[in-house]
């Protein structure tokens, strides 16, 4: 049906339901469900979409089929005992997960883990962004049609996997930090087998790029599509690739350094258009640029103990804290109010998942129901942090 799209409805609140006797639709245009059991929501979303032929007119995420309590779940918790809970809200992305609720509750009590635990979680912070944007790329790739980068791609991250289970016995939830630095140290065999990967990665990503980058049907996939820029990012809280891909050059690990980050060399990359193409460009640089922040970090790995003096009994001041990081999907903060019980008061989690969905809407406005499957999986969410 060649017809020109119909104009758009401004974008204000959620899609309402018409009253009796009342039509929402017009007789071209459909409501559809996409999810929550559909493959490439990339979890338990459902998308409700406002269909004109095969073009989005509107757009409602409707969330919660995750929903675990995880926060109210802190504060019936020891900081101790809530630790591990942190990792199972973006399991692909456990390690970072831990380095941000132990780095508040640190930050907290006034604790600085040694010199030797905080190069150590850089380390294994770095190798799991790039197992995340690993775990993007294939099935970003898959969900658009391409099935050979989720065979390349995974195997580079079953050896970090392996690096993983030889430190701490876990491959996915990796339970890898405690509050005041390291539970342990490192095995005799870590740095042999992170600089032997740190070697071949860079000609795997390589690959990845030839696989895709010039590929002609990929980039009619995603050069141009679900664009989103920078005033917009800024509006709605849009962090981590998404908006470097929009061009803002905001990366926490720089703009406000923890973890020693302040001691390494790497470059912030940064997109033009905003659109699924840039954000496919930039986690790739950003891989490259982990692999050389790992390089370093192996390089000057120092000696020295790996736990903070903290007491067994632990009681953090009363107070209040916020302290964010920059995760592989954007900022992850955790804000905590200590009431000097053994229990946080109040424990509320800002996670990059939640609220980088939220432009999923301005995003699929205009496209095709095909796009919308391409333009999710540019966003990266999980859905057990969207929900937590």
């Amino acid at each position: 049906m060649n017809k020109a799209a119909a104009p758009l409805p401004p974008e204000g609140g959620p899609m309402t339901a018409p009253r009796p006797g009342e039509s929402q639709l017009d007789s071209s245009e459909m409501i559809l469900n996409m999810g929550p059991q559909h493959p490439s929501t990339h979890g338990v979303l459902r998308v409700v979409l406002k269909l004109d032929g095969e073009r989005v007119v509107d757009a409602e995420c409707v969330i919660g089929y995750l929903h675990r309590g995880v926060e109210k779940i802190g504060e019936h918790r020891t900081y101790m005992q809530f630790n591990p809970y942190v990792d199972r809200m973006d399991y692909v992305s456990a390690v970072s997960n831990g380095l941000g609720y132990c780095e508040a509750v640190e930050k907290l009590q006034g604790v600085v883990a040694p010199a030797r635990a905080q190069v150590v979680r850089v380390l294994l912070a770095e190798l799991n962004r790039i197992s995340s944007h690993i775990v993007w790329l294939g099935t970003h790739a898959l969900d658009i049609g391409a099935m050979t980068p989720v065979f390349y791609s995974f195997r580079e991250r079953e050896e970090i996997l392996k690096i993983f289970e030889k430190y701490c016995g876990a491959r996915l939830t990796t339970h890898a930090f405690r509050i005041g630095g390291l539970q342990w140290d490192l095995y005799d065999d870590f740095e042999a087998d992170v600089r032997r990967f740190c070697r071949n990665f860079p000609a795997r990503v390589d690959e990845y790029e030839t696989l895709l980058t010039e590929n002609r049907i990929w980039r009619q996939r995603t050069v141009g599509v679900g664009k989103l820029d920078a005033a917009t990012c800024k509006a709605l809280g849009v962090t981590g690739p998404v908006l470097r891909a929009a061009g803002v050059a905001w990366d926490l690990r720089k703009t406000q350094p923890y973890s020693g980050y302040e001691n390494f060399s790497f470059e912030i990359p940064v997109g033009e258009n905003g659109d699924t193409f840039d954000r496919y460009r930039v986690r790739l640089q950003e891989m490259r640029q982990s692999c050389r922040i790992i390089a370093q970090a192996v390089d000057a790995l120092p000696g020295g103990p790996i736990l903070a003096k903290i007491p067994k009994v632990f009681k953090p001041p009363v107070g209040e804290v916020y302290h964010s990081i920059e995760a592989p999907k954007g900022e992850l903060g955790f804000y905590i109010v200590s009431d000097g019980g053994l229990q946080p008061y109040r424990l509320r989690v800002r996670p990059p998942s939640f609220v980088n969905l939220q432009a999923l809407r301005g995003m699929v406005r205009g496209a095709l129901v095909a796009d919308v499957v391409a333009i999710i999986g540019s966003i990266d969410i999980v859905l057990g942090e969207v929900d937590r």
